[in-house]
């Protein structure tokens, strides 16, 4: 839990709020310079969710032909598939944990970086009207969320959706029937 979550929130202030154009703008203009590794980011996302599915598929593989046709070579270069599968979506985990910090950090750096450049050219009115601790905290807040919004969520929210969308194409390739009984239970 971020500090950012110890502060008072109202959810009713936000409640019907919409994303305005200019602040999209405003996103993309900070999201440029780490567009490479964002699409990198989303591409190791992409193939993580596919690799997800590989389990699943090659135990019904071995379960189905090489187990009932007792093919011993069937089924340990199924089991060696596996494994690969595994050791490959671990090391995307990697690469998407090391691309998610390496995007969240340098958005960190960005923000904080013109943050402090406005409050600089602040007048000293400013500061004697404003809380300091107030305005620290709020500042701190707001950078923190605005880089998990880049992080955690954008990638919580692609590899949900994409995960949803390929297992129930998969479920319904491999049995329509049992796939909608699913659904409806």
């Amino acid at each position: 839990m971020g500090p950012h979550m110890m502060l008072p929130g109202d959810g009713a202030a936000v409640k019907g709020a919409k994303v305005q154009r200019a602040s999209l703008r405003r996103v993309w203009i900070f999201a440029t310079p780490y567009r490479t590794d964002i699409i990198v980011f989303l591409t190791a996302i992409c193939v993580s969710a596919l690799l997800a599915l590989a389990p699943p598929l090659l135990f019904r593989a071995i379960l189905d032909r090489a187990i009932p046709q007792e093919n011993r070579g069937l089924i340990t270069t199924l089991a060696v598939i596996l494994v690969f599968a595994a050791i490959a979506d671990a090391g995307l985990a990697i690469v998407q944990r090391w691309l998610s910090s390496r995007i969240g950090e340098g958005l960190i750096y960005d923000l904080r970086k013109q943050i402090f450049e406005h409050v600089q050219r602040q007048s000293i009115a400013f500061f004697t009207r404003t809380q300091t601790g107030a305005l620290i905290s709020r500042l701190n807040s707001d950078v923190i969320g605005a880089q998990q919004a880049f992080t955690s969520t954008l990638s919580g929210v692609i590899s949900n959706l994409l995960s949803l969308i390929l297992v129930a194409i998969t479920m319904f390739t491999l049995s329509w029937q049992i796939t909608l009984v699913s659904l409806v239970l």
